[in-house]
């Protein structure tokens, strides 16, 4: 028995350290303007050994062809628990009407879609029920797909704000009134301690809304909805518990408040002025613009009041992100996917890359500048040695097309191969899926 332990951790062991030599035309490490020609990658069990060199004895390789490595990609601003419907009023009677089983199993697929587009990483700021904490864990315990999780639980909101999950609704409707458990705060000494329960039960990031949001039926999208007061204790209660903070804020004077608060990223930022824009760049705050919203808000059915502010803050995004990227402001990729369908969170490169930064800029606004964001530069971000193999290929070349970020046809998250186009083994189109769990009889 002891001998088959043994070699059941041996063989473990040597399937951890597979070694694969990944090839392509061209290779955009994370951090350069500059292509490097021919890509080589060469990834020892979770980490990348070297970027360029020769082939290992016995290494598995994978030749891309024409097509580009970059490192895995990074969406600062997801809602993986959340489904994206066109029908608002439908989607309103479904949060009320589905279990929540059959949420988390529809989570487990949004993940699943997001990791095939090539996203590795994602900041999910925004859930219920902890359905986020359970799709977090389970990814990292291998049971099912998806890209690494940052999650907030609920997002911290005012008391009838755009975070209090029972605007909208009657009174009496819902079986009590929220409060700071629920992520509805009123005082300082309630942020504090809805901080505190957030990373109690899970919270890597904590989320709030500063301003009043596109989507809320009973508020003003650019209405502040926090005082400074209650920003100051959300902030340091989350930076004392070495907890990043992002704020939902469209709204000028409410992302004011936030930055002198020490916010670490505005979310979304429509209506900033140009003194914002200013503090944002002194203080480093980031700028998260998730401009990828359009392509959802275009396709929905709202009411007159939502679809009002919804084409206000359309034809504000870009006026706004242009002034940021020429003031200098830190910007890092989020899309706000649910509110256009997941999987299709690589259109944010195109649109950013729209409204005036390089293809390269964009990139790295999807890797090395969220990594920075997101506190995990030390592990991912760029292509280089001893860093986590979180490694995607694009078809052709994303300098000279920035659409080629759409083209996923390769995805490696800690030396697993989660998508491999080049190398379909089934005949049937459907690309390999890793998972580190085994089958075993009876599971199905």
């Amino acid at each position: 028995m002891r001998l088959l332990i043994v070699l059941l951790i041996a063989c473990a062991a040597a399937e951890a350290q597979v070694t694969y030599v990944l090839k392509a035309a061209r290779l955009f490490n994370g951090t350069s303007d500059h292509l490097i020609e021919p890509g080589i990658v060469i990834v020892s069990g979770n980490q990348i050994v070297s970027v360029g060199g020769s082939t290992p004895q016995n290494a598995t390789v994978v030749d891309l062809g024409d097509a580009t490595l970059l490192p895995g990609f990074i969406d600062a601003h997801t809602h993986l628990t959340f489904d994206f419907d066109p029908d608002y009023n439908g989607a309103r009677l479904d949060a009320l009407d589905r279990t929540q089983a059959e949420q988390a199993i529809h989570a487990a697929a949004n993940a699943r879609a997001t990791l095939m587009a090539g996203f590795t990483t994602v900041r999910d700021l925004g859930s219920s029920n902890f359905i986020d904490v359970g799709l977090r864990n389970s990814i990292n315990a291998g049971v099912t797909p998806g890209p690494r999780m940052l999650v907030s639980v609920h997002a911290l909101g005012s008391t009838g704000g755009h975070c209090d999950d029972g605007a909208g609704f009657r009174f009496g409707l819902l079986n009590h009134e929220a409060g700071p458990e629920d992520g509805v705060i009123d005082s300082p000494d309630q942020a504090r301690f809805a901080v505190r329960f957030n990373i109690k039960y899970g919270a890597d990031v904590i989320k709030t809304c500063a301003t009043g949001g596109v989507l809320s039926l009973k508020d003003a999208v650019d209405s502040p909805q926090l005082t400074q007061t209650e920003l100051d204790a959300l902030v340091t209660a989350a930076h004392d518990l070495g907890r990043k903070t992002a704020a939902h804020a469209h709204g000028a004077e409410g992302a004011k408040r936030a930055i002198r608060a020490g916010i670490d990223s505005i979310e979304h930022g429509t209506f900033l002025d140009d003194e914002a824009l200013r503090m944002m760049r002194e203080h480093g705050t980031y700028l998260v613009p998730t401009l990828a919203t359009r392509t959802g808000l275009a396709q929905s059915k709202f009411p007159p009041a939502v679809q009002k502010k919804a084409e206000l803050a359309v034809k504000e995004q870009d006026n706004m992100l242009r002034r940021a990227i020429e003031m200098g402001v830190k910007i890092a990729l989020g899309t706000d996917a649910a509110v256009y369908p997941h999987g299709n969170n690589a259109v944010e490169f195109s649109l950013i890359v729209h409204d005036g930064m390089s293809p390269a800029q964009a990139l790295r606004a999807g890797t090395c500048v969220a990594a920075n964001l997101l506190g995990l530069s030390d592990r991912i971000g760029v292509l280089e040695a001893g860093k986590l193999a979180d490694v995607v290929a694009v078809s052709g070349n994303p300098l000279t097309d920035i659409k080629a970020t759409r083209s996923v046809i390769f995805v490696m998250k800690e030396g697993k191969v989660f998508r491999n186009d080049s190398a379909d083994r089934t005949g049937l189109g459907v690309p390999e899926l890793h998972t580190n769990r085994e089958a075993r009889p009876g599971a199905n």
